[in-house]
């Protein structure tokens, strides 16, 4: 029966990042399952795709992200070279797409959804960590922590 898959993944599965190890062997996991699939599952008209999505920010990701940090998103976009952040929408149409019969002969692929960041950074998302000491690496922990508790106590 036909179908259609797509995985969600992080752009650090081309370039690499420092502080995303766990993330980017997982991702890179994913990455793998979908081009490797795409080939045995093609001649039953399966396709596999992904996206690899850039900052589209919400409120838990840059509680934990960028903990105490001022305007990141703001940072950020001010960095992309579309100058802004991407939003759900932007998401849920691309895999709509991916999905759709409009994409009957995408597969194996995945889409970098970021404004072009990962073409012009690289990996520098987090290179700003690597300047930080134990005093920052304590703070961002405690910030994390707190900000798990809350939404714990929510629950």
């Amino acid at each position: 029966m036909p179908g259609a898959v797509v995985s969600i993944t992080v752009t650090w599965v081309w370039t690499g990042a420092p502080f995303v190890v766990p993330s980017a062997m997982s991702k890179a996991g994913v990455d793998a399952m979908t081009k490797s699939l795409s080939l045995e599952w093609g001649r039953y008209g399966i396709r596999l795709n992904g996206i690899a999505p850039g900052l589209i920010p919400t409120e838990g990701m840059l509680a934990r992200i960028r903990p105490g940090a001022e305007d990141p998103v703001g940072k950020a976009a001010a960095k992309n070279p579309m100058r802004k952040g991407g939003t759900g929408e932007d998401l849920g149409n691309l895999a709509a797409f991916l999905l759709s019969d409009g994409a009957r002969w995408i597969s194996g692929q995945t889409v970098a959804l970021d404004g072009g960041n990962w073409l012009a950074h690289g990996a520098g998302n987090y290179n700003d960590y690597t300047a930080w000491g134990d005093a920052e690496w304590a703070e961002a922990r405690a910030r994390i922590k707190a900000r798990n508790a809350e939404d714990k106590a929510q629950r």
